[in-house]
C-alpha cells in the first residue's frame, strides 16, 4: 500500500482520514492482512459476501459466467441467465407480479 492512499474511502474525512487495513485476500468469514493478521468479517463486508468471501460455489459460478459474457447493458439487449433467473422470481411472487426489475442497489429499487 502506498504511504498515503489516493482513494477516498466512504464515511471518512479524507484529510483526516486513517491509513486503512490492507486486505490481501479473504475466505469464509476471515479476511487477511498482507501481512497474515485475520479479522473476522462479522458484517459481511457490508452485508455482500453473505455466503462467505471465495465460497468455491460462488466463485465457479462467477469464472462460468465471465467466460462467456462479462458484462452487456441492459438497455436493449438481455442474457438467458437473467431470463431465467426473472423466470424463477416471478414464480415465487404473488400472482399478478409479472415482471422483474434487476438493480445494483437498494436506492435504484425503489
Amino acid at each position: 500500500m502506498p504511504p498515503r492512499s489516493p482513494v477516498w474511502h466512504p464515511f471518512t474525512q479524507h484529510a483526516l482520514q486513517p491509513d486503512a487495513v490492507g486486505i490481501a485476500r479473504g475466505e469464509g468469514a476471515w479476511l487477511e492482512t498482507s501481512n497474515g493478521r485475520r479479522i473476522l468479517d462479522a458484517i459481511s463486508s457490508w452485508w455482500v459476501v453473505t455466503h462467505g468471501h471465495c465460497h468455491p460455489r460462488i466463485v465457479a459460478g462467477v469464472k462460468q459466467q465471465a467466460e462467456m459474457l462479462d458484462q452487456v447493458i441492459f438497455a436493449g439487449f438481455t442474457h438467458e441467465p437473467a431470463e431465467r433467473l426473472a423466470a424463477k422470481l416471478i414464480e415465487l411472487a404473488p400472482p399478478g407480479l409479472a415482471h422483474v426489475f434487476f438493480s445494483d442497489s437498494g436506492s435504484v429499487a425503489v
